[in-house]
């Protein structure tokens, strides 16, 4: 994953007192540092290193623009010049973090040197007459708890809308005649999001790892047999040496093909053609892949391409992600559901070895076949139909449950029945993504900055505002 840098652009306002401002620059400079951000500082810009003046914004904008920043960072030192603040983040067009420092106590003739709250104040309102989205951080100290974890969720929001805009999905093969269901706007997503799908026909993969074979030497140095040896380590391999090369082969083509377009994610048509010309189901090439952060969904599912890459995007590539299917209640526990798909899940998720087999409801080989890591995991759906986009948003919780077929994880939510409407009413599918850590906050957060709707399963939404206020 790639460093997100911010520009970091303190601002006071003349009223109140410039040497408190230029105190507090340097002191928030000096955190951050210590947090490990990236930032971009505008101490050149003027002797006072703060944004206050027009001029000196037009500077701090080309330098900004010119670093390439994916975020804004304002920082009201006293009080904060709120217009000049909103015009630039306005012009910048990136997620903006709005917050002051803790106003100290008057002094004993009752003067204030910098009135921070107040001008946060008066910033918000300006920023939404600019109708500029922004994130706030509560008015706090630089070494409160509450303060690394706005600046470092902001960071990771940063990162959501990021991958978004870059966000190139590389579509193998329509999607199978049945599924109707994964059918998506190609034109509405490069006009809203800027998300550009580029469909290439299931031939030119099946022509690509038949290429890749032969370059089996039998020297250990090809792509091919670096991969196979992966495989054997990784896998357990209840299939024939040719189906173990024929998966090695698929995910070396499969990479290729993503390098070759300049595509961050992808998405297959897994069956039933790939099988008659290649012998094997697609999923362990798809956790290989998985695994190395680019994730390859089932079944064409664009849609689903892009929410693992805003769940990954959340956990800043701490984690991998596991594409899934929505299947059966759970026998036992009225409030569980089984989450399985028939093997694309990176190892790293598996709580056993992996094995390649043949899955559930197929006849091939290739599938892979292991139980999940239990624990706290956020489940996220982007999905929409007639123009409105929307982010199905929960956690759920890992339990016991029977074994299964495919990579699978039995898990429990507050209310099931509650969930089984919302994705029955849609516009979501019965594809999810999910990811072992809660950035429920993190992707609520960014959706406002990229026109998509939260939509939480459970009635959470005031427990994830007051985490976002800080408390």
């Amino acid at each position: 994953m790639d460093t997100i840098r911010i520009g970091y652009a303190p601002t006071r306002r003349s009223i109140f007192s410039a040497p408190d401002a230029r105190l507090y620059r340097d002191i928030i400079a000096d955190r951050l540092r210590e947090l490990g951000v990236e930032f971009v500082d505008i101490d050149d810009i003027n002797e006072e290193g703060l944004l206050f003046d027009e001029d000196d914004r037009l500077r701090v904008l080309e330098k900004f623009r010119e670093a390439k920043v994916d975020g804004l960072f304002l920082p009201h030192c006293n009080f904060g010049t709120e217009f000049i603040c909103a015009r630039l983040a306005q012009d910048l067009g990136v997620p903006v973090l709005l917050w002051g420092p803790l106003d100290e106590r008057p002094e004993p003739d009752g003067t204030r040197l910098r009135d921070t709250q107040c001008g946060l104040f008066a910033t918000g309102k300006v920023l939404r007459r600019f109708n500029v989205p922004f994130t706030y951080l509560t008015n706090c100290r630089v070494t409160d708890p509450v303060f690394e974890r706005g600046v470092r969720d902001f960071l990771a929001v940063c990162n959501v809308v990021k991958t978004m805009r870059e966000a190139r999905i590389l579509q193998i093969g329509p999607r199978p005649y049945e599924f109707y269901s994964t059918m998506y706007n190609e034109g509405e997503l490069i006009e809203r999001f800027g998300i550009e799908v580029v469909p290439v026909p299931l031939p030119e993969l099946t022509r690509m790892v038949e290429a890749v074979k032969l370059e089996n030497v039998g020297d250990g140095t090809s792509d091919l047999e670096r991969q196979l040896e992966e495989v054997r380590r990784d896998f357990d391999l209840c299939c024939s040496e040719e189906q173990a090369e024929t998966v090695a082969a698929m995910a070396v083509a499969t990479r290729r093909m993503l390098k070759r377009y300049h595509c961050t994610a992808g998405c297959i048509q897994c069956w039933n053609e790939l099988q008659h010309e290649l012998g094997i189901m697609p999923c362990a090439a798809n956790a290989i892949l998985n695994e190395e952060g680019t994730p390859i969904c089932c079944e064409a599912d664009v849609h689903g391409a892009i929410t693992s890459l805003m769940v990954e995007a959340a956990a800043m590539g701490r984690t991998r992600s596991f594409f899934a299917d929505w299947t059966i209640r759970h026998p036992d526990d009225p409030e569980g559901e089984l989450l399985q798909h028939c093997g694309p899940w990176p190892c790293s998720v598996a709580r056993e070895k992996p094995r390649i087999t043949v899955p559930l409801a197929f006849d091939h080989n290739g599938a892979v076949t292991a139980e999940a890591e239990h624990g706290r995991v956020t489940l996220a759906r982007f999905d929409g139909d007639h123009g409105r986009y929307s982010l199905l948003l929960g956690t759920a919780e890992g339990i016991d449950g029977p074994r299964g077929m495919g990579t699978y994880l039995w898990v429990k939510v507050d209310n099931i029945k509650r969930l089984e409407k919302k994705v029955v009413e849609g516009p979501y599918i019965h594809h999810c993504t999910g990811i072992h850590e809660d950035v429920v906050p993190v992707l609520y957060e960014a959706c406002k900055y990229l026109g998509i709707e939260p939509d939480l399963y459970d009635p959470i939404a005031e427990q994830v505002e007051a985490y976002l206020r800080g408390e």
